[in-house]
């Protein structure tokens, strides 16, 4: 089914030690589906790009989403993190620290809903963890990693030492992301979709250096582990799906239509495994 109309709230927190939102970092919109009755719609969380240092869920591709999730049937909660004062994509020890926090944030959005679930119509069972580029990485991370794994590698204090396991969400969309150890796959059986460009070079499909595996490593590895997976791939496409990526333009209508193209290919995974289930 698919709601014409949506109803959004924005400028909302999730942190609950600040309920007026002061915070811009742990800030979220609201995207549901106008006239619904339903008590127990799943939840996606999603998480702008911009390499840990830029963006924000007000970025034009997080209100695209946001609106077209919600059409058919999601709650979206589009969501800010924590972005480095740093330059992450210069520095790969820099990028794993911001992905860390980032990842922080993400459980702290994930139990805010969870609590909140009744005032937000949503199933605390179906959380959908999605993001592109860098709120791709964190999404990955959050739901395949444990919480002593990634602190390691990121080499930070273990805030969540009490969590050995890695979050508990319904599955993961990842839109040209990447993660930083394949073996963490085996950690968790989450349904993961994986769409990317084929000649991305800002977060590369394959590995080719730093510890940073793709969509496509990821759809292997996946596959060979029995986890529930799809991937699609834009051929001759970039980053974000621009033809020539340059961070300083958003998306035209072309860019446009083609993260539509995605959205419904996640969407036609997630009523598989998460919907219909």
């Amino acid at each position: 089914m698919v709601f014409p109309n949506i109803k959004t709230a924005i400028d909302l927190s999730y942190d609950t030690a600040d309920p007026s939102g002061k915070n811009k970092a742990h800030r979220f919109d609201l995207y549901q589906p106008a006239g619904d009755s339903a008590g127990n719609r799943p939840l996606i969380i999603w998480m702008h790009g911009g390499g840990f240092k830029f963006g924000s869920k007000d970025d034009k591709s997080n209100q695209l989403w946001g609106k077209f999730f919600a059409q058919r049937g999601y709650v979206v909660a589009t969501i800010n993190y924590t972005l480095s004062k740093k330059f992450p994509f210069l520095n790969f020890d820099e990028l794993k620290r911001s992905c860390y926090q980032g990842v922080l944030d993400a459980k702290q959005a994930v139990e805010f809903f969870k609590q909140h679930s009744r005032e937000y119509h949503i199933d605390p069972n179906k959380i959908v963890l999605a993001g592109n580029s860098a709120g791709g990485m964190i999404a990955l991370q959050a739901a395949f990693s444990t919480n002593p794994e990634l602190a390691k590698f990121a080499g930070m204090p273990d805030e969540g030492s009490h969590d050995k396991e890695p979050l508990k969400v319904a599955a993961v969309v990842n839109f040209w992301g990447a993660i930083f150890n394949l073996d963490w796959l085996k950690n968790a059986k989450v349904p993961v979709i994986n769409v990317y460009g084929s000649t991305d070079s800002i977060v590369a499909p394959t590995h080719k250096g730093p510890p940073l595996f793709g969509g496509a490593d990821i759809h292997e590895k996946a596959m060979a582990l029995g986890i529930p997976n799809d991937v699609k791939v834009f051929e001759g496409y970039s980053h974000e799906l621009h033809k020539h990526f340059n961070p300083l333009l958003s998306g035209g209508k072309d860019t446009q239509a083609r993260w539509l193209e995605a959205a419904q290919f996640a969407a036609d995974f997630l009523y598989k495994q998460v919907i219909s289930k």
